[in-house]
């Protein structure tokens, strides 16, 4: 459930940016491992307050994800095709981790908030304090994020741009404010989930890597830009890895993710929630 959880949020981050975007953003994940990196650097380095920590953070994401909807905007203004734009996001994952390679060193770091306390059995399943406030952290976390795409302004414009950017702008809605937006929102739901994950896990650069192409399958499971069907998909993934290592080796519980997205792509291509030419964020 805590993976399941955690894949969630993930999987939203990145239906937000594929919704508008309409391409795979793979360096989302080592956007989330910066961000989590820079979390580490304000609490455990800096020693700052955790709660102002998590703040400059939310801060630090927000502007990495400006940054890089300006490097894509670069790349749309030289009418890049989408297999121009994926080679882009592939060079920026690599500069990522490079850079937090460079900042941070390779060596595993640790949060360190909270000390290991005692489990408690539920349902037969041992489940930690910092477990459930995780879960509950990521509901609450993914039910605001619902609520802002169904009922805020600017929730109403992300969805507008996309189902028909074409005709959004003939609204008077601008595609690349919005494109810039879905980033920013993207990021900072990424960084949230790099954090609950930081706060049980080491850190690692390559921690993202996992985490985005788990929660990038939920959401085509889902239905990719549905923020229900990102919810459905990793908490069937979850499923899928905890009981799948019943039966099989521990090590080839990634596999058995893979197998599932291989099914979904062949039986139902458009999701759970999703619809043929249709985005339902």
């Amino acid at each position: 459930m805590v993976a399941g959880a955690i894949y969630a949020l993930v999987a939203a981050s990145f239906s937000i940016i594929y919704a508008t975007n309409k391409f795979l953003h793979v360096a989302h994940g080592a956007v989330l491992a910066l961000n989590t990196y820079f979390l580490y650097f304000f609490f455990t380095v800096l020693g700052l307050n955790f709660v102002l920590s998590v703040l400059l953070t939310m801060l630090a994401a927000a502007l990495v994800g400006f940054t890089i909807s300006k490097f894509y905007k670069q790349l749309r203004d030289k009418q890049a095709s989408s297999a121009t734009l994926l080679l882009g996001s592939i060079a920026l994952m690599i500069f990522i981790d490079s850079l937090i390679l460079l900042l941070f060193e390779g060596n595993t770091k640790t949060i360190g908030l909270l000390k290991v306390a005692q489990g408690i059995e539920l349902f037969q399943a041992i489940i930690t304090p910092l477990q459930i406030s995780i879960i509950v952290l990521s509901l609450f976390v993914l039910l605001v994020l619902s609520l802002f795409i169904k009922k805020s302004r600017l929730g109403t414009t992300l969805r507008a741009v996309a189902d028909t950017p074409e005709q959004a702008e003939i609204l008077g809605i601008s595609a690349n404010q919005v494109y810039t937006a879905s980033f920013i929102i993207g990021s900072i739901v990424a960084t949230l989930a790099g954090i609950l994950y930081g706060l049980e896990h080491n850190l690692a650069p390559t921690m993202g890597i996992k985490l985005v192409f788990t929660g990038f399958a939920a959401a085509v499971v889902g239905g990719i830009g549905s923020i229900q069907g990102a919810v459905l998909g990793a908490s069937l993934f979850s499923l899928v890895e905890n009981f799948g290592i019943w039966y099989i080796p521990s090590g080839y519980k990634d596999a058995l993710v893979f197998i599932v997205l291989f099914l979904f792509l062949t039986l139902r291509p458009h999701g759970i929630f999703g619809f043929k030419n249709k985005i339902p964020l």
